[in-house]
């Protein structure tokens, strides 16, 4: 994977209270690029070039 898809920095600040482990940011970053690509799919199956909430 490349660039991380997620800001480590904003992972604490909603984890208060709780350590960060240093993979779970990169663990985060690619769920979040494979439900963007599910999300990607989605819209194409519907004729879409616009993602849209709907499609999560």
């Amino acid at each position: 994977m490349g660039d991380s898809l997620v800001v480590k920095a904003k992972i604490k600040d909603v984890a208060k209270g709780f350590n960060v482990s240093g993979d779970f940011a990169d663990a985060l970053s690619a769920v979040v690029e494979r439900k963007i690509k599910q999300a990607c799919d989605r819209a194409e199956a519907n004729s879409r070039k616009t993602v849209m909430a709907k499609d999560l």
